[in-house]
């Protein structure tokens, strides 16, 4: 048996064990005795906090029963906030307000994620948006070239450079990038989304805060780089060197890390790009979860302890406008946690699903688009339904742009006014959960789930399923469905095929683009690297030849390459050893 086999059968074995205990405490005198007192002691240990309106209110909502069975079926199916296996959520408070006058809030879950022209305009765009936080939570996109690995002087790409991210192609500019931003505080992360180049970047960001901060600030360093390279070869595409090598290189990353940044996510796992391509929840979330379990065996035969590298895996999911929603989230925490405990031995920290959100980019229209306001609302309202650790919110403008300024902000006040404004998760939590509708769409998706591992499985396994190219051709067949339900109105888009305007309306949206004269300067500043640098980079780029061959971690031998070697040059000298990634098709 196999870990996915492995993984349904324990899931299916505890679901077996809650039915177990649920019928126990009924019939069994002495069980049922026990449930009503662990429940009696539950509910006088939850504080009440008083209400703007002056009422009171407990701090946690347990649901309404004094009936043995339903008692059970709470505590072992799904537990208390914070609680195996953790189906309400990862964490016992989240985003409640502190109950005293001496305790500080928790850093909010709001990240502000900013990506366009040179490294210093993402940073004026990350001030900007920061600029009333409490903490700094910074999440960066980069432009095409950076992510396939290419500096911008590279044949073809100068009308690219810049363009939808941030252009980076030496540690210079990772410097610039993060510029007067407190990396060496626990109040502040940075998150950035890259994956096959991710290594290469990664040791450029612990190259730049060692230059400002010293040697002794990298395990104070906090932040997540994506780096999930399974997805790229189901869903996206941006991988540069073959599996087997790309594999190898995020496994030394992550073991380099985990030893060394203790503070630091070297993985987000992520559904979020499957989804965008075309993928249904459940795809989403199996392909996801699959993906995490392969990881975590690849990261066990390598020798590495579960409980040390386990606690580092973090995962980025979409969150749409579909039923599924309201549970997707919930049940993925579940199945993650019985497998992590009962298949791979891990133990409390490292069964947390911690999971950022961030709301569907494929539900933004340019038809009135300010509609996109409310689509957005609604799908953050559902991440926090669903006790997203962190979220992003995508700016209405999208459809026609790298998000302006005005509409960075108001995405931004989506969230403020959700969390902050209104009451919804300021004084209670686990408000909203429970509904018999949650309860039943997480029946449902748990089954559809762990039906998506048993095919997987029959594939020979993750990588099995990759090479017969599956995940990838459910995918483009999940995006035709929803292009052929939008075209016979199954799934209404308002103000497009539904209460239109009629006329075709010519909306004025500010455009942002990266003006030439930067796109110039940035070349400039890589040929200036390039020829400063040029006596140490050929050595440096032998030795990270030497251990690509020799089997050594690369990761440790990048720290020192990127000192003196651009992107390009080391993409380039690393696909020489590994070779060149062929896309799927």
């Amino acid at each position: 048996m196999t870990s996915l086999s492995k993984v349904g059968a324990a899931v299916e074995g505890y679901d077996a064990y809650v039915e177990r205990q649920v019928v126990l405490a009924r019939r069994d005198g002495k069980a049922r005795s026990a449930w009503l007192k662990r429940w009696a002691e539950i509910r006088r240990s939850v504080p009440e906090v008083e209400l703007p309106t002056g009422l009171k209110a407990p701090r946690f909502a347990l649901p309404e029963t004094d009936e043995p069975g339903q008692i059970a079926r709470y505590l072992v199916g799904e537990g208390p906030p914070g609680e195996f296996p953790y189906v309400n959520s990862a964490y016992r408070e989240m985003y409640l307000d502190p109950l005293g006058p001496g305790q500080t809030k928790s850093e909010e879950p709001t990240r502000l994620f900013a990506g366009l022209g040179l490294a210093e305009d993402t940073n004026r765009r990350f001030r900007y948006l920061s600029r009333n936080q409490r903490s700094y939570r910074l999440s960066t996109a980069f432009d095409g070239p950076t992510l396939y690995g290419l500096d911008s002087d590279a044949d073809g790409v100068f009308g690219k450079v810049g363009e939808g991210g941030v252009a980076i192609d030496t540690v210079d500019d990772m410097a610039r990038l993060y510029d007067g931003f407190p990396l060496d505080r626990p109040d502040c992360s940075v998150s950035m989304t890259i994956s096959g180049p991710a290594p290469i970047l990664m040791a450029m960001y612990v190259a730049a805060a060692k230059r400002r901060f010293g040697i002794r600030v990298v395990p104070k360093l906090r932040g997540t780089v994506q780096a999930d390279i399974l997805k790229e070869v189901q869903a996206q595409n941006e991988t540069i060197f073959p599996i087997e090598p790309s594999l190898r290189f995020l496994a030394d990353m992550i073991e380099w890390t985990s030893r060394n940044m203790p503070r630091w996510y070297p993985i987000s796992i992520s559904g979020y790009h499957m989804a965008q391509a075309g993928a249904t929840p459940v795809q989403q979330a199996a392909y996801t979860l699959s993906n995490a379990f392969a990881y975590v065996e690849i990261l066990i035969g390598r020798g590495l302890d579960v409980n040390q590298f386990g606690p580092r895996l973090s995962f980025f999911l979409d969150c749409g406008l579909d039923l599924e929603y309201l549970a997707l989230t919930r049940v993925c925490r579940k199945i993650f946690a019985v497998a992590m405990r009962d298949v791979f031995g891990a133990g409390p920290k490292a069964q947390l699903f911690k999971v950022h959100t961030q709301t569907s980019g494929r539900s933004l229209i340019a038809a009135e688009f300010r509609n996109n306001l409310t689509r957005t609302a609604i799908e953050l309202l559902l991440a926090y339904v669903n006790s997203t650790n962190s979220s992003h919110s995508n700016s209405a403008d999208e459809p026609f742009t790298t998000p302006g300024e005005e509409w960075s902000l108001l995405a931004s006040h989506a969230q403020s006014i959700i969390l902050e404004e209104s009451g919804l998760f300021r004084h209670v939590m686990n408000v909203l959960s429970g509904s018999p509708g949650m309860k039943m769409m997480e029946r449902i998706l748990e089954k559809a789930i762990l039906q998506e591992f048993r095919t997987i499985e029959s594939l020979g396994g993750v990588l099995g399923a990759v090479e017969n190219r599956y995940q990838r051709t459910q995918i483009q067949a999940s995006a035709h469905r929803l292009e052929r339900q939008i075209e016979s109105g199954v799934r209404p888009l308002i103000g497009l095929t539904r209460y239109g305007a009629g006329e075709k309306t010519q909306h004025e949206v500010d455009l942002v683009r990266t003006p030439a004269a930067k796109k110039r300067l940035q070349l400039s500043r890589l040929k200036q690297f390039k020829r400063r640098h040029a006596a140490k980079a050929q050595r440096a780029l032998d030795r990270l030849g030497a251990v690509v061959d020799g089997g050594g971690n690369i990761f440790e031998e990048l720290l020192r390459t990127v000192e003196v070697c651009s992107l390009g040059q080391i993409t380039e000298r690393l696909q020489q050893h590994a070779g060149k990634f062929r896309p799927l098709v």
